[in-house]
């Protein structure tokens, strides 16, 4: 699932996620045009089908994957919207959801 066009921080974010989970499915959208305009990488969307996470709760999962992603939290990652599943989860709901409409953090009135 190697995506050359990717910027350096989804690369990133997807070879990890490749190299710990084993996906079935792994899209790593960045989003944070959305969010702070365009050329930024700090808002991603992250769609993952794995079966390691069979028997696992969805708080857990999303722990998981948040472990992998300290260091780059610390280099200016602000948001990821994970959707993460089972084959038989993806195999009854066949998409994520959209993400929302930003609402401008702190600057919302």
């Amino acid at each position: 699932m190697t995506n050359v066009s990717l910027p350096a921080r989804a690369q990133r974010l997807q070879d990890l996620l490749q190299a710990n989970f084993d996906p079935s499915l792994l899209t790593v959208e960045n989003e944070s045009h959305q969010h702070g305009g365009p050329g930024t990488e700090t808002h991603y969307k992250v769609t993952l089908v794995s079966a390691k996470f069979e028997g696992v709760r969805a708080v857990a999962r999303h722990q998981r994957v948040y472990a992998l992603m300290q260091e780059e939290m610390q280099q200016g990652l602000h948001a990821l919207a994970l959707h993460i599943y089972t084959p038989a989860e993806w195999a009854r709901v066949g998409q994520a959801p959209d993400s929302p409409a930003c609402r401008g953090g702190s600057k919302h009135g």
